[in-house]
């Protein structure tokens, strides 16, 4: 039970999405008018335009939690089995803090911090 059992779930899942899909197209009411292509802002008719750019800022800020999330998700299992791997794990996460350490130093001297 190797790669077949793999190929057999994959096409099962494959399958099962596609069929849903389907069903899904099939059996929907199909009502087509202009009041479904307007933007809906809680209800109301909309005033002024419905397009919005956000800041650089924003996506800045994002990007930043997000790799400083995935640091804490690597971080507390190995510190949950730190006792079993010993000097090899404990220089390995240092290399892997120091490098995110940089990445912070690095993003904060360019001034991405910094919120005006």
């Amino acid at each position: 039970m190797g790669l077949e059992a793999i190929i057999v779930f994959f096409l099962a899942g494959v399958i099962l999405v596609a069929g849903a899909n389907f069903i899904s197209k099939l059996i929907s009411p199909k009502s087509d008018n202009s009041q479904k292509r307007e933007p809906y802002e809680s209800g109301m008719t909309t005033i002024g335009p419905t397009w919005v750019q956000f800041k650089v800022g924003y996506y800045l800020f994002a990007i930043l939690f997000l790799i400083f999330d995935v640091e804490v998700a690597f971080l507390v299992p190995w510190a949950v089995v730190f006792q079993d791997f010993g000097g090899v794990a404990f220089v390995e996460i240092l290399i892997f803090l120091l490098i995110l350490g940089l990445g912070l130093a690095y993003a904060w001297k360019k001034g991405a911090l910094k919120w005006e």
